[in-house]
């Protein structure tokens, strides 16, 4: 068994409520867009030898695509299977999608595989109230991590009040704030604290245009007359499925800036545009998202992690430029890098 940081045989659920890196875990699969196995597996390893607290099996950076096909059961189980190689305990978060019956029958296979949580991914088709009732079906199952997911790669606007009544249920336990817009993501954290959960509900950063602003912002929400503080405690994100070394580093120190170390809130703001530019390239922000899953398997394969960048979709690939663009921040910001890291344990993952 390997023992790795951070805090081998804690409660999961209070990792979770610390606050913790939780990478959205990619489909490794080979040129004939079959589940590679052996460097699925090393993805996996490479998470968690790298600090990172859980994994987020099944969401959209593993590509929904994978969701109704037989492909998911062996996905999950074989995250689950390689995370009880480590003698501390991973948090395993499943995605959930479609309409209820579906949310429901996929929650209770994560949860016979020995998944914590579910990542409640937003339906088309279903209204507010039908939403708030499908949460109430999957938490009867597992507990339940919201989800507002950015319109441009599937997801859609959901309401202040939906916020409220998400939040409101015993069993969602957090929620993924991944809208890229700061007017929604205010939306989600007033409701948060109209619902009085404010100290129950864990708020996990998506923006992975806004990351370590939102990790190191305190954030005071005045709800009938009552001042309110939280703040984000962690990030569930497809930008943390590459580079993760870099990432458990970067969320120590929001927290050490959060706490009151100046110097680490200048630093961490600096460093914000970088990520950000990064980003920008990794996810095809000027492609309209089109390359997002191609580009973060570019930087892995350039890493040794993968082999290529199949996708699932013989279509989905990289965007014109956008190659280019992730040679120049690759040049721009080597200190977001973790090279060496993977270097020294790529064998052995790949093992």
């Amino acid at each position: 068994m390997l023992s790795t940081a951070p805090g081998t045989h804690a409660s999961v659920h209070d990792l979770f409520r610390r606050g913790c890196v939780i990478p959205a875990h990619p489909l490794a699969l080979t040129g004939e867009r079959r589940l590679d196995e052996r460097r699925q597996r090393a993805l996996t390893r490479y998470y968690i030898e790298a600090g990172a607290g859980g994994l987020a099996v099944g969401v959209h950076t593993t590509q929904f695509a994978i969701h109704g096909t037989p492909l998911l059961p062996p996905v999950l189980e074989l995250a689950a299977e390689t995370a009880r190689e480590y003698d501390r305990e991973v948090l395993l978060v499943a995605g959930a999608t479609g309409p209820t019956a579906q949310a429901v029958a996929e929650a209770e296979l994560a949860a016979s595989l020995g998944y914590h949580m579910a990542l409640l991914s937003p339906a088309q088709g279903l209204d507010e109230d039908e939403l708030i009732e499908r949460a109430r079906a999957v938490g009867e199952v597992l507990p339940v991590i919201g989800f507002y997911l950015q319109p441009a790669v599937g997801g859609r606007r959901l309401s202040r009040n939906f916020w409220t009544e998400l939040a409101a249920i015993d069993s969602v336990v957090g929620i993924k704030v991944a809208p890229f817009d700061r007017y929604r993501t205010l939306d989600v954290l007033h409701g948060v604290c109209r619902a009085g959960r404010e100290g129950e509900v864990a708020l996990y950063t998506g923006n992975d245009d806004h990351i370590l602003a939102d990790l190191i912002t305190p954030h005071r929400v005045v709800v009938d007359g009552r001042e309110v503080e939280l703040e984000f405690v962690g990030g569930l994100l497809g930008q943390w499925a590459v580079w993760v070394r870099r990432a458990v580093e970067l969320l120590e120190e929001a927290k050490r800036a959060r706490a009151g170390d100046d110097v680490a809130v200048r630093r961490l703001l600096t460093l914000d545009g970088h990520l950000t530019d990064a980003n920008a390239a990794i996810f095809d922000v000027a492609g309209g998202f089109h390359g997002c899953i191609p580009g973060i398997h570019e930087v892995l394969r350039r890493q040794g992690l993968l082999a290529g960048r199949w996708c699932l979709d013989p279509a989905e690939d990289l965007s014109p430029g956008q190659l280019a663009e992730i040679d120049r921040i690759w040049a721009a910001y080597p200190w977001l890098r973790d090279d060496d890291f993977v270097a020294e344990g790529l064998d052995r993952w790949l093992g």
